[in-house]
Parts: structure tokens; sequence; C-alpha cells
């Protein structure tokens, strides 16, 4: 299926103003292939207030055989919902939203979006993630100087991860921050430049995801020094470092929690959902007794945690630490039990606090399925989520081999782990169901979320990609990671080939004595990584799918300075497109597949697959034009009604 149809995204092609204010005027373009229709009206509709609003479109030009239309829309709430309506000289009506292209009317749920609140920091759309597992990184020798904890049971950087508990939360081998100093020439290397550690305080697991205290690093990882060297270090080679934060829930052995257990009317007991009378019984994250959850109607806590000068959040964004933002454990389930959702409230007091105190501070929560209700940009920069991007190409470019392993109780299972779902393994995709995936699950995004939306092959909570993969198909979906709109992220290891079945089993100790016989993983890392950071249109161009069938997709990121063309496939490919899809020479960046240019003016793409394959174009032409148009009438009350008008969109650019 080859697609020449109207197209409109968040880029900066299709809407003049990234960050408008409430109440600004913006003026935003379709572009529709010339001669298609023909079409008598183009509109905006959108819905301020839950009340539907119009705006009509002007053709401003036809450049490179495509109409542009201009329409203005006045952002009335903090996140604008708008569709297109096109209507034929026939009568014929069409909707365009962000699942593409419709002939009956389309959910308010599933518009483009413009979002008012404060813009994420520049640099995210620049990034590359690099994530790192304390525990199993990198050791230095200053670790081999201090005891093992009592929780601990000791194992040697060697040996094998075990899976089954007591050992999958206890198994400790000793990584510490300095190791992950000393191992920052890999790293710039590799040409990642936002470093992700899970978290670094002082917990009873390898894991630190059960925090005893969110006020000082742990011992056991160098301290509250060895975090600022590493923070410091990191800067200085031109890397971001972002902290792992869990607001949902402590651990058991924290010091709010245990000065509230068995003390009722102590400062903290409102903290927790204690259920009795005398503080012993307590709601935890899904029934984990060392995971007590947190109750965010307490102001008190609010304050120690978000809101004070010298709250968690606060201090570790401050100097002498200086962390450049964080990534919020359990983000999904933060302020919600039942009946009760303040939910939204934390997460804004978050931003809000970070806002104050760094404004470049970037902001990711973790939401592992369906994100899009907390996506709309009042507080997540993005997420930490898996169905938009990852489960998808598990589905479409794995081959489960049915390898043996052990899960938590060592019951020893053969079906594929995939997410927790139980389903019998990791499902079978097409190339189309894919797309359709990754359509379906952005579509309630706005664009700028969607951008700073992580895109894993894997992470420390799951299995790892290459366990299950087909043959061929890590430069695929790798490459996939890095072209497509979203944040890449590289889980430590991935670039060594490192396998795992599940998320206890994915977090093995980095092998460092054979980086030599991982040279070519690790050459495929430096390559596309090399290539996500030389293009920004990687970083914030626009999206159009150009081909979809069962084994192969097409597609192009477009701005007005380049475009880049991307062929991904599990099989053999043998594509063609349409005249008038791309325009002007491809030069070939990376992959090997061969392009060629019909008598027509079309696009002949093949290669044997797997195969994926990255072609630089032209940017995309737009008319230099703009007209002015009226905008809609102010409804009386707007906040900041009286904006003015941006000097890009008064000039027209885009």
């Amino acid at each position: 299926m080859t697609f020449l149809t109207p197209h409109h995204d968040g880029s900066p092609l299709y809407v003049a103003n990234q960050e408008p204010a409430l109440g600004a005027t913006v003026h935003v373009r379709l572009r529709v292939p010339e001669g298609y229709g023909p079409l008598a009206v183009v509109r905006t509709r959108s819905n301020p207030d839950h009340e539907p609003e119009w705006t009509d479109a002007v053709r401003i030009g036809t450049v490179g055989g495509w109409d542009w239309w201009e329409a203005p829309i006045t952002v009335r709430n903090p996140r604008h919902g708008y569709r297109w309506m096109l209507q034929h000289d026939d009568g014929t009506v069409e909707w365009l939203n962000q699942t593409g292209l419709h002939g009956i009317e389309t959910l308010d749920a599933e518009d483009f979006a413009l979002v008012a609140y404060p813009a994420p920091p520049a640099w995210l759309h620049e990034a590359v993630l690099y994530q790192v597992f304390p525990d199993r990184f990198a050791r230095s020798a200053a670790a081999d100087e201090r005891p093992t904890p009592d929780w601990a049971i000791p194992a040697q950087w060697s040996d094998p991860v075990d899976p089954v508990m007591p050992a999958r939360s206890q198994q400790f081998y000793g990584g510490d921050l300095d190791g992950i100093i000393e191992r920052f020439d890999h790293l710039v290397d590799l040409g990642v430049n936002l470093l992700y550690l899970t978290p670094v305080f002082p917990a009873a697991s390898n894991h630190r995801y059960d925090a005893a205290s969110f006020d000082t690093v742990d011992p056991l990882l160098g301290g509250d020094e060895a975090y600022v060297r590493l923070i410091e270090a990191a800067h200085a080679r031109g890397i971001r470092v972002i902290g792992d934060l869990t607001s949902n829930h402590s651990g058991d052995t924290h010091e709010w929690f245990q000065a509230a257990l068995r003390n009722p009317g102590a400062a903290e007991e409102d903290f927790y959902y204690f259920t009795d009378a005398e503080n012993e019984e307590y709601v935890s994250w899904l029934g984990y007794a060392s995971l007590p959850k947190f109750d965010w109607s307490s102001q008190e806590l609010r304050g120690r945690f978000i809101e004070g000068e010298e709250s968690v959040v606060a201090k570790w964004l401050k100097p002498p630490f200086s962390a450049d933002g964080w990534r919020i454990d359990v983000a999904n389930m933060t302020g919600r039990l039942g009946e009760v959702d303040l939910n939204a409230e934390v997460r804004q007091l978050l931003r809000e606090t970070m806002l104050r105190l760094n404004p470049d501070a970037v902001l990711l929560g973790e939401s592992t399925n369906d994100a899009a209700t907390d996506l709309q940009g009042d507080g997540w920069h993005g997420a930490m989520t898996y169905p938009s991007f990852t489960r998808p190409v598990w589905g479409w470019l794995s081959e489960p081999t049915g390898t043996p392993y052990l899960d938590a109780d060592g019951v020893e299972q053969t079906q594929a782990w995939f997410f927790g779902q139980p389903i019998g393994g990791i499902p079978r995709y097409t190339a189309a169901q894919f797309v359709e995936a990754v359509t379906r699950f952005t579509a309630g995004i706005p664009w700028r979320v969607r951008l700073g939306n992580m895109q894993p092959l894997d992470t420390h909570d799951t299995g790892r990609f290459a366990t299950n993969a087909a043959p061929g198909t890590i430069p695929v979906a790798a490459g996939l990671s890095m072209t497509l709109p979203g944040l890449p992220v590289v889980f430590a290891g991935d670039e060594f080939g490192l396998t795992g079945a599940d998320g206890e089993l994915s977090r093995t100790p980095i092998p460092w004595d054979e980086m030599d016989a991982a040279q070519g993983r690790i050459a495929l890392y430096r390559d596309l990584i090399a290539l996500r950071r030389a293009h920004p249109v990687l970083g914030t161009g626009g999206l159009r799918w150009l081909h979809v069938d069962d084994e192969t997709v097409v597609f192009v990121r477009e701005s007005a300075g380049e475009s880049l063309l991307v062929l991904a496939t599990r099989g053999d490919a043998d594509v063609e497109l349409a005249p008038g899809l791309v325009a002007g020479a491809a030069e070939p960046l990376f992959g090997d597949a061969t392009l060629a240019v019909d008598g027509d003016g079309g696009l002949l793409l093949a290669a044997d697959g797997p195969a994926f394959a990255v072609w630089a174009l032209p940017g995309v032409a737009v008319p230099s034009v703009h007209i002015a148009l009226p905008a809609p009438e102010e409804p009386r009350g707007l906040v900041d009604a009286d904006a003015p008008t941006p000097a890009a969109e008064v000039a027209g650019e885009d």
C-alpha cells in the first residue's frame, strides 16, 4: 500500500508556532496532492471548552506537486485539539486527524493538538539516551574496599544472573558510580549524550527502587561525592544526567515509613495509606510489603518530596549535584488508588518545581501501557511507554526459539516473555500491524509530547530484544528506534549483543573484557547514533508513511531544511513509490539497499531482507507567501487573549 494523500502533523512544516501561549493565534498548514478532490472547502474544526469551533483555510500556493492550505487557530485551552475537514466538489467530506484520513467524523481524543504549557527543553530533541543499571555496569577499585551489605548475596562480575528469589533482588555485583565514570570514553565513542541512571539511593535490593532515604546517595555506589563527580565528569564530556525517583512508593526501610510504622500520630503517618489504628497494616505497590504506597493528599509529603526548597526533587537538581532531570518510576500509578486520582496534581507539581529551579530540566514518566490520557503536556515531557514502539517492534521482528529460562519462582518457562502479558508468548505482527500499533498508541498524544516519548528496544524491566530477534533484524529494530519520532534509548549492554529472557535476566553485568568481540555490534550502534545526531530532522521533523505491506515499511522524516527517506524490512523488499511522494535526488546514508528512479519519476526501492536503509533528500519546498487570515472571535474571559502574535507567524515562517 502506497500513500499519496493529504498530510498534516505537529512539526514546524505544518505548525508555525511550536510553543504557543494561551490565547495566541497559530497558523497551521495542510499539504494536499495537486489535483486531489477537487476540493470546494477546507476547514479546521477545534473543540474549545467542548464546543466546536471552525476556521476556514485558504490555498496559499502549489509547490512540487502539492497544494498548501493555511488556517488560523486560536489556542483557547492549554491542550487545544483540532482536525481538518475537507469537502469535495461532489459533497464528499473527509476528516484528517492523527490516525489518518477518514470518511466519517473522528474522535476528539485523536485530534492534532497545540499545547500551551511550557515547552520541554530544546536539547531533548537532540538527545540519545543511554540507560545504566548501576549495580551491573562497572565496578571501580574502590568498590573492593566496601563491605557487602547484610541483605546482599555477593556475586563475582563473571557470575551468571540468578533470576530466582531471593537472588532476583539481592544478588549483588557491586557496580558503582566511579566505575561508570571510568567508562565515559565508551559512552562518548558511542555518541550518546543523555545518561539515565536507575535509582542511586540506599535500599535493601540491587535495583534500589525500595529507597531507605531520598536524601543521600547509597554509600555502596560511592556516596554523594561520587554522584557529584559523575555529573561533573558527564557535563565535561557533553553528556547530561537524569535520575530515577519513585513517586508512587518508598521502601519499607525508609526513614519516613519507619517513623510512622506502629506509631499513630507521627508526622509522617499521613504519607502512607495505613489501614488499621495501630499503623501496622498498609497499602503497598501491587501487594509487595517492601514498597508502601504514598498518599499524595498529604500536604506535608508534597512539601518534603516536591514543593519545598529543600525537597527531594529540588535537592538533586541544585548544586552541587545539578542533575538534568528525572525519570519518575511508576508514574502511571502515582496518586491513584480506587476512587482517588491525584495523578495530575502530582505531575503538575513536579513540573512546576522543576521549572522554578531549572527550566532546562527534563521530566519523563514511566507509564508502560496506554499512556495517552496522562501525556497531554501538563506534566511529563514524555514517557517510558511500551505499546507505541517497543511492543510493536517485538511483535514484528521477533522469532522466539523456545529456549527455557527460570522465572522468579524457579519455574522453567519456554514461552517467550512479553511484557508480563499472559498471551502465550510474543504475538506475531506484520509490518502493517507494526505501523497500525504505532499509529494507534500515538494518536491521542500531542506531537510535542510524542517527541519526548522514550523508544527503547528493551530496558531494565524487560527482556532484551536480542534474545528472540529474528536473524538479521537487530539493525532494523535499532534503526527504527533512531529514526522514528521519539527519544532513542540504548539499554547498557545492547551494544554488546547481550541477551536476557526477562527483566531480571536482562540485567547482566557488562562484559568489558569482551569489547573486541563485540565491535561489530558496537559499530552498528555508533553509526546509527551518529546518523541520528547528524540530522536534526530526526529530532523534530514531520513523519509521513509512504508504503506499508506485510514485510516492509517506508517513511520519510521531513523539514524545510532536509528530509530522510527510510526503508525497514524483515523480508525482501521490492517497493515502487508513486511520483510525487518525495522529490529530489537521493543520497545514500546508511544500509544496503538500492534506489532507482523510473521513467515516470517514481522511486524503486529494493533490498534483500532483513534490511534497514536511509537516504538523504532535499528539504520540503513550501510556499513563501503568508496570507493574513482573520482569527476566530475571542470569547470573553480568555486568559492571555491579547498575547502578541509571534514574529515567525507574521512572517509566515515554518
